[in-house]
């Protein structure tokens, strides 16, 4: 094979793999590590392997997602969004397939040592988290094709992903290997708020990939929230879950942290921008850069908050 060749079906796997949502992975981490640190139960080694377990579940997400919309012909040469490698056929579909087997079982590997840490709970909910990976376009009611895929980021890439990283870092500090429930200490209020804002911002890129998406999923059947809804209750989506997040630092200096926690109101601007261009346009030229840009808004804001919160 010529080097072109090779740089070829790197560059298609880089593709696949779409590296420009490891955001959406890294920053439960980022926010779940702040609160571990605010509360003096950091651990390096457990926060690492949160990220490694995410990032994985992301990437095998990604590759399910690429394979599965182009056997449910959901990808088609209509779409706006960036190139799928399987509908492209820049990498056979049994070669994806393969990837996805593979990624999402290193991810089990990878979790472990989690599962060593934190006990029973952390094994079901990494089960879980890799079985609705898969289900999201996957499996006999795809959750993407029926409107249930905003719900699923919010809740595994939000929720449980910030509550899981702050566990996971309390447990080894608090408690014994391998508990069979979760020790006192280990799950926290400011660990489930904490979680708002990245849960908010982790559906609102998929809100832009889907408003994006809005008139070819219709036409192919793929009923995302956003085909369901239409462009204006999906652009009303996109505005309560960047007002989700923005207001979440406010509880917390409420309730006694340091001013510091407002630093995620430094990127209001940066996000009034990117809203501005969801309410006024549909089209992939205009969204695809937008949807780079929610990624970034998600990454600013979460490195900003987690430093505010475990500063205060």
């Amino acid at each position: 094979m010529s080097e072109t060749a090779e740089l070829s079906v790197g560059r298609a796997w880089l593709m696949a793999a779409r590296p420009q949502t490891l955001p959406a992975a890294a920053a439960p981490v980022i926010v779940g590590t702040g609160v571990a640190i605010h509360e003096g139960l950091f651990a390096p080694l457990p926060a690492l392997f949160a990220f490694v377990g995410a990032a994985l579940i992301q990437v095998g997400t990604n590759f399910a997602n690429d394979y599965y919309d182009a056997k449910k012909g959901a990808d088609t040469d209509d779409r706006e969004g960036f190139t799928r490698v399987t509908q492209s056929g820049l990498i056979a579909e049994e070669s994806v397939k393969r990837a996805t087997l593979l990624t999402f079982g290193l991810a089990i590997l990878s979790g472990t040592y989690l599962v060593y840490v934190g006990g029973l709970p952390i094994l079901a909910i990494g089960l879980i988290s890799v079985l609705c990976g898969w289900a999201y376009t996957g499996g006999p009611y795809p959750l993407g094709y029926h409107g249930l895929g905003d719900l699923f980021v919010f809740v595994f890439f939000g929720l449980v992903a910030v509550v899981g990283t702050f566990y996971v870092q309390a447990a080894a500090t608090l408690a014994a290997p391998l508990p069979m429930g979760a020790p006192e200490g280990t799950v926290t209020t400011e660990a489930a708020v904490a979680s708002l804002p990245v849960a908010g911002l982790s559906t609102a890129v998929l809100v832009v990939n889907n408003v994006r998406d809005l008139e070819t999923d219709a036409a192919t059947g793929k009923r995302t929230l956003a085909v369901r809804l239409g462009y204006r209750a999906s652009r009303l989506e996109y505005a309560a879950l960047l007002a989700l997040a923005y207001l979440t630092p406010f509880w917390f200096l409420a309730r006694g942290f340091s001013p510091a926690v407002l630093l995620p109101l430094l990127t209001l601007p940066y996000a009034a921008l990117v809203a501005r261009t969801l309410s006024t346009r549909t089209d992939g030229e205009a969204l695809n850069p937008a949807l780079e840009r929610t990624g970034k808004l998600l990454a600013g804001f979460a490195l900003l908050f987690a430093a505010g919160v475990a500063i205060g």
